[in-house]
């Protein structure tokens, strides 16, 4: 009998908490500081004023998405627990319908009745609970919630995008921070979407389009909104 190889393998769906924070943080960072710097120049304020109001949104901003991270994953993984105890309690109550009813999930992916209840014995006897959250709850090491993770990638990432729009701030004089901010913050868009598609193993022209397309929407708005209330003081 040919003796089992081991080989190393990497796949994307491993990055898939962190790298969903991170990048939305990255994302929320850059568009809405940078939104937010158009708003206020649009109004003809000051660049000290800018500045002040571009580091309060990077501030509010980086603990607001800290806050909402932590608190829906957490959420996420209070509903998790719950599932994995009802499984839990399930297997010591009715064992022999857990069993058949991880028989019916192999059968649905192609094994025969035999086979399927075969596999589902063996696993159940090496780890029942865990067999069971994998493949009937879908969760596993890889997947599992992390609050604390998803919460400090989401404020690192944004407090991180939204620096790049003040340093825009910080070398560019009055005449040109406008224009300068929108190709700077578009550029970094692009820049994200690449970044993360490569990161995930996507296509990176798609990415990089949705990003830029959405975030010029925005700093287009809110520099509409920014000339409308300094016209009318």
């Amino acid at each position: 009998m040919r003796r089992l190889t081991r080989h190393r393998e990497t796949h994307q769906v491993a990055k898939l908490g962190w790298l969903r924070a991170a990048v939305l943080g990255a994302n929320d960072g850059i568009v809405s500081t940078a939104s937010l710097i158009l708003g206020v120049a649009a109004a003809a304020a000051s660049q000290d004023s800018i500045l002040i109001a571009g580091v309060a949104a990077l501030v509010a901003g980086a603990m607001s998405m800290a806050a909402g991270e932590y608190v829906s994953v957490s959420a996420q993984s209070d509903s998790e627990a719950a599932d994995l105890a009802k499984e839990k309690r399930e297997l010591a109550e009715e064992p022999q319908s857990e069993q058949d009813e991880l028989t019916r999930i192999y059968m649905g992916r192609g094994l025969n009745q035999e086979l399927a209840r075969k596999v589902a014995v063996q696993l159940m006897e090496h780890d029942a609970l865990g067999a069971h959250a994998r493949d009937e709850l879908g969760i596993s090491e890889v997947t599992a919630a992390k609050p604390i993770q998803a919460a400090f990638a989401s404020a690192a990432s944004f407090a991180a995008g939204a620096a790049l729009p003040l340093v825009i701030v910080l070398l560019v004089p009055g005449s040109a921070l406008m224009i300068s901010t929108v190709i700077a913050s578009l550029v970094f868009l692009a820049l994200l979407g690449i970044v993360s598609a490569k990161t995930g193993g996507a296509a990176p022209l798609k990415a990089t389009v949705r990003v830029v397309f959405w975030g010029g929407l925005a700093m287009a708005i809110t520099s509409g909104v920014g000339a409308l209330f300094g016209a009318a003081s």
